[in-house]
């Protein structure tokens, strides 16, 4: 099902959403932190894998999607970007099968990479990916996401490396949320700021608030100009706060400072864009009741719609691998299928 319509971006450049956007901005938002509850409390019933929230992230995750054009564009997420994804094409309910361990959530619609488990082995293919567009003539760009651990593996440094190279059309999204799991930032890195390691690959780098959704827009509507009029890669930094645990198997209480989170939670982009919203008149109460609402209905129906999919089968562990299976594989696939 359709989880809302996105707006379609007619050109890069504005640093300045709409009302309509800025709206549709707080949904995708709302929508994603409602998620996160949600799934964190089908993982403890046993109905969901491991999942990883995104609360507090909300605002980097959806400002860079917003200065994306949906349907051109491409999206090669890590494993925190669900509503970026869902804005992108992604239906909620193939998340849930996906979460779920289900074969037909595994292939999310076109110009979205599968989310990436495994630290930084995404970014690569990002650069790869952009390359190709360029080559065959297309105007569109690549936005792709990390944490700052990712930031330490030797796949970010070679990605940038080769995406400062070529001039590719990517644009590399750093959320410094402070935790790698429970290694804390300071042990990442000594570098003051995470962006300056740009200058060293040959590229544009910028660091923002990342509780900050006009900050966010403005700097990754900026990038992504740039990077369709061929001046190449942008490594955008946006400094943001993890609010809950890594993912549903993580107790964050053994490592993180009570004080230090409840400072982190004083800057939760939820309530600062709500407060922008009503301030200048562009979010009733009603209006505000009216997404909470949908919100819940468009979860509560993914999941039904979700657990209602048919089981999957041994044999479907074999598709999406091969365009053409060898031998071996597809008589495996057949003993699969007959014992099913």
């Amino acid at each position: 099902m359709e989880v809302a319509s996105a707006t379609q971006r007619e050109g890069d450049s504005p640093s300045q959403l709409s009302d309509d956007e800025l709206r549709e901005a707080y949904r995708w938002m709302l929508l994603s932190r409602a998620v996160d509850e949600k799934a964190f409390n089908l993982q403890r019933q046993g109905r969901l894998g491991t999942f990883a929230p995104c609360a507090g992230q909300e605002a980097t995750i959806v400002g860079v999607a917003m200065a994306l054009r949906p349907g051109h564009d491409w999206l090669v997420p890590q494993y925190r970007e669900l509503a970026a994804q869902l804005r992108q094409g992604w239906q909620l309910r193939d998340a849930f099968l996906f979460w779920a361990g289900h074969p037909d959530g595994w292939c999310p619609p076109a110009r979205i990479l599968p989310v990436a488990i495994a630290l930084a082995a995404q970014l690569p293919h990002a650069v790869g990916l952009a390359w190709g567009l360029r080559h065959q003539g297309s105007d569109a760009i690549v936005a792709t996401f990390c944490g700052e651990g990712a930031s330490s593996e030797g796949d970010f440094h070679e990605a940038l490396n080769f995406a400062g190279v070529l001039k590719a059309p990517v644009l590399f999204v750093l959320q410094d949320n402070n935790w790698a799991i429970s290694t804390p930032r300071s042990m990442q890195s000594a570098a003051e700021s995470l962006a300056d390691r740009a200058t060293g690959y040959g590229m544009a780098g910028a660091s923002v608030d990342g509780n900050d959704l006009f900050a966010v827009f403005e700097a990754a509507s900026t990038a992504v100009a740039r990077a369709r009029q061929g001046d190449g890669p942008t490594l955008l930094e946006a400094r943001t706060y993890r609010l809950q645990a890594h993912n549903t198997v993580d107790d964050p209480t053994r490592y993180v400072d009570p004080v230090e989170l409840h400072r982190a939670e004083a800057r939760d982009p939820i309530p600062k864009l709500r407060a922008h919203l009503r301030e200048h008149d562009l979010l009733s109460q009603e209006q505000e009741e009216e997404i909470a609402a949908e919100v819940q209905t468009v979860i509560e129906t993914a999941v039904a719609e979700a657990e209602a999919h048919p089981r999957p089968t041994g044999s479907e562990l074999f598709e999406h691998v091969y365009a053409e299976r060898p031998y071996r594989l597809e008589h495996q696939r057949i003993a699969a299928q007959e014992q099913t």
